[in-house]
């Protein structure tokens, strides 16, 4: 194995730097826990070989390692700031390597699409959605808009619906929103009916969207229930689970994960949408979730992250073949960390 790396490092052709990168990537994440030392040396490997892949291999390296916790922030850094938006979008979507200061360096100065990957991100600070909110496209504000994890200032809040009047579909995707309070809500609903007065607006729309706008309040007093019949024992996890996963309801689905499992929304919802499924697993198995609710959560993986999950026999194998007492010790250990962070 020593052999064949030294014998990769001393060509310089991009199919050998690329096979190099490869390697030491596997020998690198083959460890759960590396050290700084080995973090520092795997970065240095990782940025002086990315110049010689061609776009193709470095998006397949970037989508690899997109939501790895243990990749160097400089190669996040470069992966996410890559002139090539494919190259940038899964890292940019899914890093939690990434701070609110690389995200902003990167929303101040790349393209458009670069800022529409950012506004898919599970989580974004009001930071974050301020730069968004100013620099991004129609399609920029829409996504970010209706992305539930992304929080507003109040500038930012009044800034989208001003821009939004631009464009209709803003505001009524920031009107499905579950997570509005109810002042905010009012704001966007009264902004869509001056919308509707327009000649050149159908009022069809609007009160669709006003329909939908007051099922997304439901649906949030419908989830605090569904919590608290849990605690109370009235209700199981299983059917809670399904029910959510099936109706493609990942936030709402992660705060029933994370009031379960008493670790924060943010990073259940993290854990949820990460590609690599073993962090999903652990928490579930250690709620004792069953293989029904399991697979239900794995199909809306695989809607949400865009790829056909053609292993979901091996991961439900593999689920079963996780120890219930292991786990729960395992989620003891993760609360026990978040509360010290």
């Amino acid at each position: 194995m020593l052999h064949s790396l030294f014998k990769l490092a001393a060509e310089t052709s991009s199919d050998s730097r690329r096979r190099l990168l490869h390697a030491v990537t596997d020998l690198f994440f083959y460890d759960p826990e590396p050290t700084g030392m080995s973090k520092h040396h795997y970065g240095e490997i990782a940025l002086r070989a990315l110049p010689h892949l061609d776009v193709g291999a470095r998006q397949g390296y970037a989508d690899e390692v997109a939501a790895e916790p243990n990749l160097p922030r400089s190669v996040a850094n470069a992966l996410a700031g890559d002139p090539d938006s494919e190259v940038a979008r899964l890292v940019l979507r899914l890093s939690p390597v990434l701070t609110d200061r690389d995200l902003a360096a990167i929303a101040l100065n790349q393209s458009q699409e670069h800022l529409a990957a950012i506004a898919e991100r599970v989580r974004l600070s009001e930071k974050i959605t301020d730069i968004l909110v100013e620099r991004g496209d129609n399609g920029v504000l829409q996504t970010v808009g209706g992305n539930e994890g992304a929080a507003f200032s109040e500038t930012g809040f009044e800034r989208l619906l001003e821009r939004g009047r631009e464009e209709v579909a803003i505001p009524r995707a920031v009107a499905i929103r579950s997570d509005l309070t109810e002042a905010r809500a009012t704001r966007v609903m009264r902004m869509l009916a001056e919308l509707g007065e327009d000649d050149d607006i159908d009022f069809a729309p609007v009160g669709e969207a006003a329909t939908i706008a007051r099922q997304a309040r439901q649906q949030r007093l419908e989830v605090s229930q569904l919590v608290a019949d849990l605690k109370a024992k009235t209700r199981v996890i299983d059917d809670v689970v399904i029910m959510l996963a099936e109706e493609d309801r990942a936030y709402h689905l992660s705060q029933v994960l994370a009031q379960a499992s008493g670790i924060g929304v943010e990073q259940a919802l993290r854990v949820l949408l990460r590609r690599d499924v073993s962090g999903i697993a652990l928490a579930c198995r250690g709620l004792d979730v069953g293989f029904a609710a399991f697979a239900a959560i794995l199909g809306l993986r695989s809607r949400r992250l865009m790829f056909a999950n053609k292993d979901t026999e091996d991961d439900l194998r593999r689920y079963a073949e996780i120890d219930l007492t292991a786990a729960k010790r395992g989620m003891r250990l993760i609360r026990i960390k978040a509360k010290v962070a």
